[in-house]
């Protein structure tokens, strides 16, 4: 028989990223929530943390996360159908990874009347769109937004359309790098702002011109900090088109090569035993993605 006590003591030092900040949220000192992971390591008979900056999980401790995660939302159903078990807590907050444009972009306006009319709180783990599916894998969400389509196991995955990105830089920029107009050749010795290490969109765009291999770029892992360096003219950089309308309409950006977008398709990642909640926010998403994704 599991001890939930124990499982929420896990769940809450993955969630907060430390043991300080777990104790704060149960309400328990420290030491007390050390000794109660102490003793879930000795009752599976082996590690459930790896001790690092944030924590981790071994494989065992992913295991139970994600079983403890799926229970909190399971137990929220039961609530609603046995009045008598509400408590009168929280409401529920769901743990969801996301990339981050999408979070820039459309996100907040598609679940607003969602978490108000449902009363839930999101815990937001921002992560880029090709890598945000390893939260999942690693228990530490419930959900997840992101550009890998096959699912992990014990979890289903919906495709909600693509991101629309075009390859954006300064007049300016363009000016100074591109003077008798724009060259595919030149594209590769000339500035690009990339989101980080596992971004491979710019790498992707440039094939698609015939160009491969490395190029010249800055590393600005914001997406606010993205666009406001592509205005500034630091660098040519693949921007999301529903987040650079106002500054396309205005001149402050243009498209360095005319009209060649790139796609990059968004597939919500949920538990299957994840409760109603969840399965609510899955079809709430099928139906309005759709007003800023792109069909696929």
């Amino acid at each position: 028989m599991f001890d939930y006590k124990l499982l929420a003591a896990l769940a809450a030092v993955i969630e907060q990223g430390g043991f300080e900040r777990a104790a704060q949220v149960l309400g328990l000192s420290q030491s007390a929530i050390s000794q109660r992971i102490k003793l879930l390591e000795a009752r599976v008979g082996q590690p459930v943390l790896v001790r690092a900056t944030p924590p981790g999980t071994t494989e065992v401790g992913r295991q139970l996360l994600n079983h403890v995660q799926q229970v909190r939302l399971l137990e929220r159903d039961l609530q609603r159908q046995v009045p008598a078990l509400d408590e009168g807590g929280m409401p529920e907050r769901l743990r969801i990874a996301l990339n981050a444009d999408s979070l820039a972009t459309w996100w907040a306006a598609a679940v607003g009347n969602f978490c108000a009319q449902h009363k839930v709180l999101t815990d937001l783990v921002v992560e880029d769109q090709e890598v945000g599916l390893k939260r999942m894998r690693a228990g530490e969400v419930a959900a997840c937004l992101c550009a890998s389509e096959r699912p992990v196991a014990g979890a289903r995955s919906l495709p909600l359309g693509a991101m629309r990105y075009r390859a954006l830089a300064s007049p300016g920029f363009m000016a100074r790098h591109f003077p008798q107009g724009f060259a595919a050749g030149r594209l590769a010795r000339t500035p690009a702002i990339v989101y980080g290490p596992d971004d491979f969109l710019q790498h992707r765009y440039l094939a698609s011109l015939g160009i491969d291999g490395g190029f010249l770029h800055h590393l600005c892992p914001s997406s606010e900090g993205f666009l406001r360096m592509t205005e500034a003219g630091l660098g040519w950089g693949l921007v999301p088109e529903l987040q650079a309308r106002d500054q396309l309409a205005g001149g402050q950006l243009v498209e360095i090569c005319s009209d060649t977008p790139i796609d990059v398709p968004l597939y919500w990642h949920h538990w299957r035993n994840g409760g109603q909640l969840l399965a609510q926010l899955t079809e709430h998403l099928r139906h309005c993605a759709r007003q800023w994704l792109v069909p696929l």
